[in-house]
């Protein structure tokens, strides 16, 4: 008879189910982990990331846009990068998330823009009595009606592209706000000059000078800039929708300003209360002599700007040489 020993490993099923728990990987809300699509379901999907129990994904968070099914973002066997978006549940399963990632990615891409200062285009979406919203990046980005530079109506800009700049990014205040009027200020600046004669049309009056659309952009004709005279308001020099010719006298691409001047054409003070007419047959005469003396005027600064040079002194023979 063979005598069999009993060998004592001094291993237990318990030390065995401790030595497992020791390698096992502890998820936590907020980590990006790497995982592997095994099932798709009509209203999500089970990912593989490595954990005791496959996590779960639902449709709502496969990405920042709508979407009808998981076929749309996720394939059988994909790999690629998930969100942990809670804790595992009673049934030891975690809830994952690709649209938290692309949320953050695109709020790092809209900061970006927004430091470089770029124009984005956009397809209105929707309209409410502040303004419009559009789609920047996956983001809801709002447009408020007073940045809005479009004669129709708002409700008829619904599906309409329009090109747009940067003007509040706050992720914690999850604010997206931007500028129709700014990016197309910006794109018809690009094209004007200070010193260039244009014709436009009065679109609006106030107290302190009257509003002039050129070519799509609205600039500001000051009333200190209408005329040599003094005018008690320019009601009584304008109407609206006259056509007019100003001066450029002032572009201003941050804040989106263009300033203009009637007063810098004025062949005689005055002419713009007594006889316009004469101001704008004259206007390129007058912008011409206007440009002129504005580089008259630069060069003696931009002389005085100059480095002087000073005279190189002779050397003096060395030593050796007397």
């Amino acid at each position: 008879m063979v005598n069999q020993e009993v060998i004592d490993i001094g291993f237990t099923h318990e030390d065995f189910a401790a030595l497992l728990d020791k390698y096992d990987y502890h998820y936590s809300p907020g980590q990006v982990v790497a995982g592997t699509v095994f099932s798709i379901e009509p209203r999500g999907a089970l990912i593989d990331i490595g954990a005791k129990t496959a996590a779960y994904i639902p449709i709502q968070e496969m990405s920042i846009n709508r979407i009808d099914s998981p076929e749309e973002v996720l394939q059988s066997n994909e790999t690629r990068e998930f969100f942990i978006l809670t804790d595992e549940n009673e049934d030891g399963q975690l809830t994952l998330s690709i649209r938290r990632i692309e949320y953050m990615r695109a709020w790092e891409r809209v900061r970006q823009l927004q430091a470089e200062d770029a124009t984005v285009r956009s397809a209105v979406f929707a309209t409410n009595r502040g303004g419009a919203l559009v789609r920047i990046e996956g983001l809801r980005g709002f447009i408020p009606g007073s940045h809005i530079s479009t004669r129709k109506p708002k409700e008829d800009l619904v599906g309409e592209e329009l090109p747009l700049k940067f003007l509040e990014v706050d992720e914690d205040r999850n604010r997206l706000v931007l500028s129709h009027r700014r990016a197309l200020v910006e794109r018809k600046m690009n094209r004007l000059e200070v010193g260039e004669v244009v014709i436009g049309t009065v679109r609006g009056l106030k107290p302190y000078g009257a509003f002039i659309d050129i070519g799509g952009v609205s600039g500001l004709l000051h009333i200190s800039e209408i005329s040599h005279d003094h005018i008690d308001t320019p009601h009584s020099v304008f109407n609206v929708n006259d056509e007019v010719k100003v001066m450029i006298i002032d572009l201003d691409a941050e804040r989106g300003r263009i300033s203009l001047s009637t007063k810098q054409l004025e062949p005689e003070p005055g002419d713009m209360v007594k006889n316009p007419q004469v101001v704008y047959d004259k206007a390129e005469e007058m912008a011409a002599k206007y440009r002129e003396r504005m580089l008259q005027q630069s060069q003696p600064a931009a002389e005085a700007a100059a480095p002087v040079e000073m005279p190189v002194e002779e050397e003096l023979p060395s030593a050796e040489e007397e």
